[in-house]
């Protein structure tokens, strides 16, 4: 009973949050839009906690909250974060050496832990494991900013719309 009236309080809260499926991936592109969101469904009453058991209760456990939401709200299939990870390195021609040698270590926490390895405030964390040292990360892939670019730039990669 409860995860029924959940997913209805839900569905009923969405248009507020978003109009379309593409706004959705617009917003969900980007780490600050992205944190905005999941902001704004806490202030409605949707927790973290509550947001990964409604990925339990719809069978999404591999799969990123993006895809449960666009489930909702307009009855996508749900994509694993696994598969979303492997089609988004078609991309992979637009950045040098190293940058796609960090981009899948990237790929590879966000399928093993979910989106918030994706977060702004993970970047420094993830340049830190993959390379022990941040001054390491910068001799790898040049300055903070053009690191922070290639990180949230190629997020838009991984939540664009496929055809099937």
């Amino acid at each position: 009973m409860f995860a029924g009236f959940f997913i209805q309080k839900l569905f009923g809260d969405i248009p507020s949050l978003f109009s379309s499926e593409g706004e959705l991936r617009k917003i969900w592109s980007l780490p600050d839009t992205r944190k905005k969101l999941l902001l704004a469904l806490a202030d409605k009453g949707y927790a973290p906690e509550q947001l990964d058991e409604l990925k339990k209760l719809v069978h999404a456990d591999d799969s990123d909250l993006f895809d449960v939401l666009s489930y909702i709200a307009y009855h996508r299939d749900m994509l694993p974060r696994a598969d979303r990870a492997e089609q988004a390195k078609v991309h992979f021609i637009n950045y040098n050496k190293a940058q796609r040698e960090f981009l899948n270590f990237v790929l590879k926490q966000y399928v093993q832990s979910g989106v918030s390895e994706l977060d702004d405030a993970k970047l420094a964390d993830l340049l830190i494991l993959k390379y022990n040292a941040l001054a390491d990360a910068k001799h790898e892939l040049g300055d903070i900013k053009s690191i922070r670019n290639t990180f949230v730039g190629f997020q838009a990669y991984l939540y664009e719309e496929v055809a099937a």
